[in-house]
């Protein structure tokens, strides 16, 4: 039997899928369904150990949603944007979305623990024990005088992206686009730089993975902290909008900062597909290049599950322990793979929260 190595996630959409379920959600969550990515058992079988659970407040449609993986299949496309979505209209499925990560740990409470330090983390994990840690993509529930910052904080909220791909008050994401470049649109506005100082001053890490080429560098000169993409890949191996250039990240490099890799096929194939055909050479290609230009330190997991297609080899969480083998078949060692699955997002935590 396989040795199976802990590992720590830097982005999934669990709770997404949880507040939409049509089962009882303590099915949903403790893994009765099997259906989608990630599920308690799943999780507890397969390693995972610990992970950024993102609020993400979906596009308002008076219709059923796109059908992304059809828009996306056969690349160049450009999908529209959403308009900018109001505080008033994001909250409630922004507090209903926090409250069910409470209501996971009230579930399981000797599997799961909601987690506010790095510390705390690191308890949880050495006890076996899930440590889930509240994270908001998009910031559209926090209002222009940033009073309910103060309010997700204290009901756990420790890392923040200041946008998705809509606008926000505070910036501009970029589109979902193949191939496209992120140098469009402007900078974070003056709440946006006001969203990010006071998101230091309380040990909210910012999250750069929906930014703009221009946003970056905004967040790059106003934050005091690592620079951080939870869940973003190299776009000099896919020229994703979503991914980072080399300038970007040198600047994660200088920082101290941390890139959480992203499952998402059209974030790895070179050629943009929402496919999950495909073997692990691209997806090594992204991690060999990642650790090239950031070093074995700032490298991570950063799935997107329950929020894209992933890998058929990969398929849902249960999957990523054979991802670590080909990682290890490809050459990486022992030491490299725990760097890259646990420590480095841990040591990152302790230096942004």
């Amino acid at each position: 039997m396989r040795d199976i190595i802990p590992f720590f996630d830097g982005h999934n959409d669990f709770l997404l899928r949880l507040m939409f379920t049509p089962e009882p959600r303590e099915d949903t969550w403790l893994g009765k369904t099997g259906k989608g990515h990630l599920d308690l058992q799943r999780m507890k079988n397969a390693g995972f150990s610990g992970g950024l659970f993102a609020i993400f407040v979906p596009p308002i449609s008076a219709g059923p949603p796109p059908d992304f993986a059809a828009l996306m299949a056969n690349p160049p496309y450009e999908l529209p944007m959403p308009p900018l979505m109001s505080h008033d209209q994001a909250q409630p499925m922004a507090l209903t979305m926090a409250g069910l990560l409470h209501r996971m740990e009230r579930a399981a409470p000797d599997d799961f623990k909601v987690c506010r330090t790095a510390s705390e983390i690191r308890a949880a994990m050495s006890k076996d024990v899930i440590a889930g840690v509240m994270h908001m993509e998009g910031a559209e529930a926090i209002g222009p005088d940033l009073d309910a910052l103060y309010l997700f904080h204290d009901m756990g909220l420790r890392s923040l992206g200041p946008v998705w791909s809509r606008p926000t008050i505070f910036g501009e994401g970029v589109p979902m686009k193949f191939p496209g470049s992120p140098d469009i649109g402007g900078g974070l506005t003056e709440k946006g730089k006001d969203l990010v100082r006071l998101c230091n001053q309380l040990g909210i890490m910012i999250d750069l993975s929906h930014m703009n080429q221009a946003g970056f560098e905004d967040v790059a000169k106003v934050s005091q902290r690592p620079l951080v993409a939870t869940h973003s890949n190299a776009y000099a191996c896919c020229e994703s909008p979503r991914n980072l250039t080399d300038r970007q990240l040198a600047q994660i490099r200088e920082t101290g900062g941390m890139v959480g890799f992203n499952y998402a096929t059209f974030y790895i194939r070179e050629d943009g597909k929402a496919s999950p055909e495909m073997d692990w050479q691209p997806m090594i290609r992204h991690m060999d290049y990642l650790i090239e230009h950031l070093g074995e330190d700032h490298v991570g997991l950063g799935s997107d599950f329950d929020g894209c297609i992933v890998p058929k080899l990969i398929g849902d969480v249960t999957g990523v322990p054979n991802f670590l083998l080909a990682l290890s078949a490809h050459g990486y060692d022992k030491a490299l793979i725990t760097k890259l699955a646990t420590s480095n997002w841990l040591n990152c935590l302790e230096r942004c929260l």
